[in-house]
């Protein structure tokens, strides 16, 4: 059951700040108490954080947030304490460089208090996890925490906790520069090997069959981030022969994560400001080599160079991966050739009545460059 507007609105100005390394490591708990846990992290004052790590949260606050109304919500939130406290940790995953990796398991809450007689709950953070919610000067993530109220699994939580790590990097490096197209595009549309997801979604020797692991890990969870976020999700599958190696993630957020929506004159100027960067996209996509090489392969054809949506895409997802090809192969003419041999290749395998996929032109072209440079790096193609 959907969230009433007005519960929802009680959460509207609620942050939910986390350390990388935490987003990033194993949550061994199920939705319950990592929902739980998100809820007590945005009552943390960073600025001001609680000599004792603890907070005060009030049982109406919890029972609103989780969306349950019933005459058995004394029973279930004790219960949701039980698991919490039962199996709730985090396994969190440190890269020491040549030293290879440091673990950590950490309870976050090990102490819960509250009573039958008023509505306050006392949760006191471990002193293990604090650093990883206060002492954040760099390498953090900020989220809404009506983000997640909705998502109805673990593990679109997870990945929804994920993919805003590495949008978030996304928007700030494109707002104050430091990164080039290549590594941009690869925080916009990050890409997980199977292993490094099974092991962020703690499913290691579950749902084995890949059709099974695609519903319950990526459809259904990317579906629910789509509706209930302020992140559109989609993924693709990289190959290596039939196995599937990798995800890569299409993320984009919806006009008023990047500037609120307003209404009048001030609407009117975003629409402006948006259509602005669409047509200088689109500009650069124009004047690109690579579409004067799809062009020659008949990969484009002259209705496609009048859709801008299309052209955008590429510019914006393909053109940094050809980008990154040309390096690879050597840069220069020699990487240039690289490119263009791929190109005729994609272009003879081009077939348009395929299926749904191989119908979305640019899609295909996406994923094409995306599966070629797994086999390029990891044969050392070009070296």
């Amino acid at each position: 059951m959907a969230m009433d507007p007005e519960e929802k609105a009680k959460f509207v100005d609620r942050t939910v700040v986390e350390h990388n390394d935490l987003i990033s490591s194993v949550a061994k708990m199920d939705k319950v108490p990592l929902k739980m846990f998100e809820l007590a992290v945005s009552n943390l004052d960073i600025d001001e954080p609680p000599k004792d790590n603890t907070i005060h949260l009030s049982k109406k606050e919890l029972f609103s947030f989780f969306n349950v109304h019933s005459t058995s919500v004394n029973y279930r939130f004790k219960r949701a304490v039980e698991r919490m406290q039962r199996q709730a940790y985090f396994e969190i995953r440190e890269d020491n460089g040549k030293k290879g990796f440091r673990y950590r398991r950490i309870v976050p809450i090990p102490y819960i208090e509250w009573n039958d007689y008023n509505d306050d709950v006392i949760l006191r953070f471990d002193q293990a996890i604090i650093p990883y919610l206060i002492e954040l000067k760099k390498n953090f993530t900020q989220y809404a925490l009506t983000d997640i109220i909705e998502l109805k699994s673990k593990y679109s939580v997870i990945l929804y906790r994920w993919l805003s790590m590495n949008y978030s990097q996304y928007e700030y490096y494109l707002g104050h520069g430091g990164r080039t197209k290549v590594q941009l595009s690869k925080l916009k549309n990050p890409t997980i090997s199977v292993e490094e997801l099974r092991r962020l979604t703690d499913t290691l020797g579950e749902y084995e069959r890949m059709s099974t692991f695609t519903l319950w890990i990526l459809k259904k969870p990317c579906e629910e981030i789509t509706e209930h976020t302020h992140l559109k999700v989609d993924f693709e599958k990289i190959k290596e022969g039939r196995s599937v190696k990798a995800i890569r993630f299409h993320v984009s957020a919806a006009p008023q994560g990047r500037l609120p929506r307003k209404s009048g004159k001030k609407d009117a100027e975003r629409k402006q400001t948006l259509k602005k960067a669409d047509s200088e996209i689109y500009a650069d996509a124009m004047a690109s080599d690579y579409t004067e090489w799809l062009s020659k392969e008949m990969m484009l054809a002259p209705k496609d160079l009048m859709n801008q949506k299309l052209m955008i895409y590429l510019q914006e997802h393909v053109y940094p991966q050809y980008d990154e090809l040309k390096k690879l192969g050597g840069g220069g003419t020699k990487g240039n050739h690289k490119v263009q041999a791929h190109i005729r290749y994609v272009s003879n395998r081009w077939t348009p009545s395929d299926d749904g996929r191989k119908n979305n032109k640019a899609r295909y072209l996406d994923v094409a460059i995306a599966g070629y440079l797994v086999q390029v790096k990891s044969e050392g193609i070009g070296k």
